[in-house]
């Protein structure tokens, strides 16, 4: 609850957010966070530990109906993920940008300032690949990959379109387009290079 009531106001004011801004925001008392929290630097390591998990987009991907067309369940996916990616960078940038540089409390094995060791980046990424894969799995005679392959190749396209700054002009792919690209290619008539 704590954690839920400060992600908005840490996306908003970074590390400057106040306990006091915290618990009114989740309907408490101040005092009330330092029963489940050391001090506010653990209560902003949980926010990044809990804008970096999976498990939300992971529940939203769950919930796409398998009965929708696969472009449709695979647009509902690339909106589902940009979403997660954009309140990741969200609440890091704005911890980054107010000063915060201690990030998510490292755990066993933990290294890169605070970030997730990688096997638990690699069990991120492999969990959403997967649910991906979930998502296309009844359309798998459709494909000439395997349905694991066509999964990261989306993930990859999703990701790079997300991450690669573009100039004003250059809008990225909306996705739709990622979707089009993904299923059809780029060219107008296929085998026709």
């Amino acid at each position: 609850m704590v954690v839920a009531a400060a992600l908005p106001l840490v996306a908003e004011y970074g590390a400057a957010v106040t306990t006091g801004q915290i618990a009114r925001a989740a309907g408490i008392g101040e005092a009330t966070i330092f029963r489940a929290f050391k001090d506010k630097d653990e209560v902003l390591d949980a926010c990044v530990a809990e804008a970096i998990g999976t498990d939300h987009v992971l529940r939203e991907l769950a919930s796409v109906s398998l009965d929708e067309p696969l472009a449709v369940r695979l647009t509902e996916a690339a909106e589902a993920l940009r979403a997660h990616m954009e309140r990741m960078g969200t609440v890091i940038g704005a911890l980054h940008a107010s000063g915060h540089r201690r990030g998510r409390a490292p755990g066993p094995g933990a290294r890169d300032g605070g970030r997730p060791p990688r096997d638990a980046r690699t069990e991120s990424a492999l969990a959403l690949r997967n649910a991906v894969v979930e998502l296309i799995e009844p359309d798998r005679d459709a494909f000439r990959l395997s349905t694991e392959k066509v999964a990261s190749a989306f993930l990859g396209l999703l990701f790079t379109r997300l991450q690669t700054p573009m100039p004003e002009a250059d809008a990225p792919l909306t996705p739709a387009e990622l979707i089009d690209v993904l299923l059809h290619g780029t060219l107008h008539h296929p085998g026709s290079n």
